[in-house]
C-alpha cells in the first residue's frame, strides 16, 4: 500500500525558511514522479514543484522559483521541500502527491495538470508577515 505523510509544517516569520517532508511507503524511488501541491484559505489547490524519473531537473511554479527546492533521499524514501525566504502569501496547506507507473518524458511539465495517483493529508504552513 501506498502512503505519503507529510511534516514539517508550522509557523514561520516572513523572510524565514521551513523544511517540509514527504516520508514515501509502499515504493521505491525508480519510475516515479514525486510532487508538492499548495492550497491556501478560499483558493484553488495549485502545484508548487515537482522532480520525477522522465525530467532531467525539478519544476517549479513561477511564484516559488528561487526560493524553494525540491530533492528527494532515496535511500529514506523521502522527498524534501526547503522553503527559505517566506512569504505571508505562501500560507497554505501542502499537501505531497505521487506516480508510480506511466512516468512519461517531461511529466513534470505538465504534472499540475495530471490527476496524480496517490496523495498525503497535508501539513500546514503559516507565514507571519
Amino acid at each position: 500500500e501506498v502512503q505519503l505523510v507529510e511534516s514539517g509544517g508550522g509557523l514561520a516569520q516572513a523572510g524565514g525558511s521551513l523544511r517540509l517532508s514527504c516520508e514515501a511507503s509502499g515504493f521505491v524511488f525508480d519510475d516515479y514522479a514525486i510532487a508538492w501541491f499548495r492550497q491556501a484559505p478560499g483558493k484553488e489547490r495549485e502545484g508548487v514543484a515537482c522532480i520525477s524519473s522522465g525530467d532531467g531537473a525539478p519544476y517549479y511554479t513561477g511564484s516559488v522559483k528561487g526560493r524553494f527546492t525540491i530533492s528527494t533521499d532515496s535511500a529514506k524514501n523521502t522527498v524534501f521541500l526547503q522553503m527559505d525566504s517566506l512569504k505571508a502569501e505562501d500560507t497554505a496547506v501542502y499537501y505531497c502527491a505521487a506516480d508510480i507507473t506511466g512516468i512519461f518524458e517531461n511529466y513534470c511539465s505538465s504534472y499540475a495538470l495530471i490527476d496524480m495517483d496517490y496523495w498525503g493529508k497535508g501539513t500546514r504552513v503559516t507565514v507571519s508577515s
